[in-house]
């Protein structure tokens, strides 16, 4: 009989949370820089970045999830996720871990994540006594919201 097939996922802390994302969706993790604000955005867009000849759009994760703003020393760093609406960074607190899971170990997401949140949630799994969010990083913005950034980038 086959073993089921394990996900590896990239764990990282926000706000005191644990979250994760498939690896297949990370593209890579950066040192934090400061990306270059963009005027009339969501306080959520933290900015741009050229990232290998190309700008590449950083949300906030605190910010985009409601959260306070992170403590002076914190390790910040950029994971930069690709998928269906093209590629992004994402402001995380730490990187915790790369760890596999089987299948099982993944829950469905509860019913409280509604709207926009029901599309990136993909299940809470545990592990240690703590839970974990698993996010589908490449659905964190609408298909709106992925327009309306597309555009301020092109003119920034």
């Amino acid at each position: 009989m086959s073993q089921p097939i394990r996900r590896h996922i990239v764990t990282f802390a926000v706000g005191g949370e644990l979250f994760a994302a498939d690896v297949l969706e990370v593209e890579r993790v950066l040192r934090y820089r400061t990306p270059a604000p963009v005027p009339r955005l969501p306080d959520w867009v933290a900015g741009l970045l050229e990232h290998e000849g190309r700008s590449l759009v950083v949300i906030d994760l605190r910010r985009r999830f409601q959260l306070p703003p992170a403590a002076a020393g914190t390790e910040l760093r950029i994971v930069v996720v690709g998928g269906e609406g093209g590629r992004m960074g994402a402001i995380v607190d730490r990187v915790v871990d790369v760890t596999s899971v089987a299948p099982e170990q993944l829950d469905p997401a509860p019913p409280l994540f509604r709207g926009l949140a029901a599309d990136y949630v993909q299940g809470v799994l545990r592990r240690d006594g703590r839970l974990i969010v698993v996010l589908h990083a490449a659905r964190l913005l609408s298909a709106s919201e992925r327009m309306m950034l597309a555009d301020a980038s092109a003119d920034a």
